[in-house]
């Protein structure tokens, strides 16, 4: 069975279910936790969290997916994919374990005739959670008998993606591939035998931080039940096209077999030679799937393992006796063998196949010279009876040639060498530190820009945004991901460097302006617009329609109400600047800002929080100014003149010999500034003081909202005041006094409420005493207490039963069960302690079946578990421990 009828007997069998079928999402996601989609559910995990309501109940996709924290291992051995297909089923809220584990059985076992997969149900294992027992109970009545069922511990059997998120019990389905493939035993014994093929997680819970697969906090249940399974495509189809490995599927193979005809080798003879071809089938569809979602090679993050992957295509080629480029004839396999899932590897294969021979090209360039070096190296190396390359040596290879260091690594350990990775790692930190003081932008702080050098050197960029909001420009170069293109067409991120510009660039706390580049048949939407070296324009966009091509002319135009907008918040940022050193004097000096169409932030030197009443007043000499309607003048000069004019400057900045001065009002505000801004005062309209906080030692924020941002967060309060006004049913100026009154009512009823939870608490104390067991020589209360009493309530009723037990031994062991969480109180009274009994002892009894932790005295101890379900195997424990010791 070819593996894209095997993807499409998937989807059609949850749809037949009542499943919407939901299309892969890109490999790229906006989540700073994620590289890459490297699981199923990460396009659901919003609905999973309870953040979004899904307009489906169930869901069924084939979501593409990237792994790359074992490049290294691709190869070594046929186990490892960079790139991988999961099949998923989810359900939010709707079917549980059920409902999964039948429908996945039913698709396994099948037949091929009715759209099943045909497997036969005597090779299909299951394993489920430690106790799972109601996942057990259905595998059972689907025919799976108790011999081939396991349970397995939370590293094998409790689902997360391994950050912060959804995450539950699973149960696992594995195939029996037969004794030639590994010892008897099922998955526990043999997970190369035994091979996992499906998981079904039960998600049901949210955790928090941590390391490894079983060491983080369960923070709680999420607001409903779900599932999200994940069946390994590659696995099914090597599986059921009757092969032993996914590099000989109908996928992966095809590649093989080209790298073959290119190098003259053959596959299956040569370990080291295997090696090679499978890092190439691997790492071709790889990278052609990230370039065909918009990665292009760069020197870090995404584009830097995009680089790495290729790189070590080329290097595996030619290790394997190709002298020619390669990279064409890889790129185009892979499209022919994904396209019938992947149209989009056909219709844009051309740009996928000129990312990818661009790289190529390149790094032929790199080997030619750099492997030359390299070898001199260790020759000089094993000359001088050494075992390992300088950390000197590799940042020359890196800084100079282009190789990575992991292909450094790679090569030294091919020829028995070690590298002083140490010694390397130092010297890119210091080169780092360099860079920092090159770069104007923090978006552009840890990047290599020599890209830009030549672009730099033709001259600045001329901005025109002070006088004309639409300019006639030329396009000078494109750039993607640091690489130089001739052309981006529709859909495409590109850096558009430009003769002239209207758009303001961001600098000075003011925020890039956004707008567009059109021409006939173009239309370019402006992200964002950076500086680089100070004077070369960087337009950050995305081409909406047609193609953009170096040496263009276009027509670059700001967004009008952006403009309006940016030139407020920056003016207002003045005004409010003039306000604060008018209310708190001189010493209030600038210490940063960043504004933006509607909103503006002010960072200031200053010690301690400011009053009600300074807010108040830098409010109102904000707004006097703006009603006074100042001319906003603007003028060239010298710095010292300006300075002499008692012009602004902000602290640490470096300012040329000329200068821009805007004056507003006079003297009521003069800075040396190169933003944009209002004509008169006037059109900043109101600003509202939102409130001040401190961002650091000795430095405070005040942020504001101006002109219509202003308004609406005024009506809005106005509205707010009104609605409690009418609620409370009194005018509007006696809503402060009428809140008061009614939160001093509030906590009078809750202490009210707190003492009468108490007392009912309390009340069972005698309950407990009269049902204490004689275990040897001492009272047990062993119990579970009602449910929802707190930790504090729990230790008070604990006390009072060990109190009315008087001189006879007694121990009281509580577990409650509070929000998912179990408190629990160990108290063990004078006599019983002279018989040996410690408080804190009892709690590793049963502190583990209730996953909980706690200590204290010999007296009392207390502490809190996350299993509610484990509360009659605690309280079991217990009893047997007291019963060894009162023996």
């Amino acid at each position: 069975m070819q593996t894209h009828e095997i993807r499409r007997r998937f989807l059609d069998h949850f749809v037949r279910a009542g499943h919407t079928e939901v299309p892969s999402a890109s490999l790229i996601l906006a989540d700073p936790n994620l590289l890459f989609v490297n699981a199923g559910m990460v396009q659901f995990v919003p609905y999973f969290l309870g953040q979004q309501t899904p307009a489906f109940a169930t869901a069924t996709s084939v979501q593409k997916c990237v792994r790359t924290l074992d490049i290294e291992n691709v190869g070594i051995t046929t186990r490892h994919n960079t790139f991988f297909q999961m099949a998923g089923n989810f359900s939010f809220g709707d079917y549980f374990k059920r409902g999964a584990i039948e429908l996945a059985w039913s698709l396994l076992t099948g037949s091929v005739e009715d759209g099943g997969y045909g497997f036969d149900p005597e090779k299909l294992w299951a394993t489920v959670y430690l106790d799972d027992d109601e996942a057990e109970q259905i595998w059972l009545s689907v025919g799976v008998p108790p011999e081939r069922i396991q349970r397995r511990g939370m590293a094998d059997n409790y689902w997360s993606m391994g950050i912060p998120g959804p995450c539950g019990p699973c149960s696992e389905i594995y195939y029996d591939r037969g004794p030639e493939f590994g010892r008897e035993g099922g998955p526990e014994a043999d997970e190369d035998r035994y091979l996992e093929i499906w998981n079904l997680v039960f998600m049901q819970n949210e955790r928090g931080e941590g390391r490894g697969k079983d060491d983080f906090e369960i923070l709680g249940p999420l607001p409903k039940k779900n599932i999200d399974t994940g069946m390994g495509v590659e696995r099914v189809a090597f599986l059921l096209q009757g092969v032993d490995n996914v590099y000989e599927t109908d996928l992966l193979r095809p590649i093989i077999t080209r790298a073959e005809e290119l190098t003259g080798r053959s596959y299956g003879v040569e370990h080291a030679d295997d090696v090679r071809f499978r890092v190439i089938a691997d790492h071709a569809r790889t990278a052609a799937m990230l370039i065909a979602d918009g990665v292009n090679p760069g020197n870090d993050g995404r584009g830097y393992v995009l680089r790495r992957l290729l790189r070590r295509i080329v290097r595996s080629a030619r290790l394997l006796g190709a002298d020619k480029p390669v990279m064409s004839e890889f790129m185009a396999v892979v499209s022919e063998a994904m396209a019938p899932s992947y149209p989009e590897l056909a219709t844009d294969f051309k740009r996928i196949e000129t990312v990818a021979v661009g790289e190529e090209t390149a790094f032929l360039k790199t080997l030619a010279t750099g492997s030359k070096l390299f070898d001199d190296t260790v020759a000089e190396v094993r000359s001088a009876g050494g075992s390992r390359i300088a950390g000197t040596d590799a940042f020359t290879l890196h800084d100079t040639y282009g190789f990575p260091i992991d292909l450094t690594l790679e090569m030294a350990a091919e020829a028995g060498l070690e590298v002083d990775e140490p010694g390397f790692r130092s010297l890119m930190a210091e080169q780092r530190q360099r860079a920092k003081e090159d770069a104007q932008s923090r978006k552009h702080a840890h990047a290599d820009l020599t890209i830009y050098k030549e672009l730099v050197d033709r001259g600045p960029t001329e901005f025109t945004g002070f006088d004309e909001l639409t300019s006639e420009s030329k396009v000078l170069a494109l750039i993607s991901d640091g690489v130089r293109v001739p052309v981006a067409t529709a859909g495409q991120d590109v850096e558009v460097i430009l003769d002239r510009s209207p758009l303001y660039a961001e600098s000075g706390g003011q925020i890039a302006d956004r707008g567009s580049l059109t021409a006939s048949g173009l239309k370019v939407r402006v992200n964002d617009v950076q500086k680089i070296a100070k004077q070369l324009w960087v337009h950050k966009t995305t081409v909406e329609h047609g193609q953009i091509t170096e040496g263009d002319a276009v027509l670059a135009q700001v967004d009008p109400a952006w403009r309006r907008g940016a030139t407020q918040g920056h003016s207002g940022t003045h005004m409010v600047h003039a306000a604060l050193r008018q209310v708190l004097g001189p010493n209030a000096v600038q210490a940063g800002s960043m504004n933006k169409p509607g909103y503006l932030r002010f960072d200031f030197n200053w010690q301690g929080q400011l009053s009600e009443s300074q807010k108040a007043d830098i409010e109102a000499v904000s707004n006097d100014a703006v009603g006074a309607n100042f001319s906003v003048n603007t003028f060239i000069t010298d710095l010292p003149k300006a300075k002499a004019m008692g012009a602004m400057a902000l602290f640490g900045e470096n300012y040329g010999d000329e200068v821009r001065v805007v004056e507003i009002g006079g003297p009521f505000s003069m800075e040396l500034c190169g933003g944009t801004h209002v004509e008169h005062s006037s059109q900043i309209g109101p600003i509202t003081v939102l409130g001040e906080s401190s961002v650091g030692s000795g430095v405070r924020r005040v942020e504001a909202f101006v002109g219509l941002d202003s308004y609406r967060y005024l009506a809005k309060e106005r509205a707010l005041l009104a609605g409690v006004a009418s609620s409370l049913k009194v005018p509007s100026d006696e809503v402060p006094a009428r809140v008061e009154q009614l939160v001093e009512r509030l906590k009078v009823a809750e202490r009210e409420l707190e003492r009468t939870k108490v007392q009912a608490v309390l009340s069972q104390a005698g309950k407990f005493v009269q049902d204490a067991e004689r275990v040897g020589r001492v009272l047990l209360v062993a119990a579970a207490a009602p449910e929802g009493v707190g930790a504090g309530d729990l230790r008070t009723l604990a006390g009072d039963i060990r109190g009315r037990f008087g001189s006879e031994p007694a121990v009281v062991v509580l577990l409650g069960s509070d929000g998912g969480k179990v408190p629990f109180v160990v108290a063990v009274n004078k006599p019983a302690q002279e018989l040996g009994f410690k408080a804190g002892d009892l709690v590793a009894s049963f502190g583990p079946s209730i996953a909980g932790r706690g200590g204290g005295k010999p007296e009392m101890a207390q502490g809190a578990g996350s299993d509610p379900s484990g509360i009659p195997a605690g309280l079991t424990a217990v009893r047997a421990r007291v019963a060894e010791l009162a023996a």
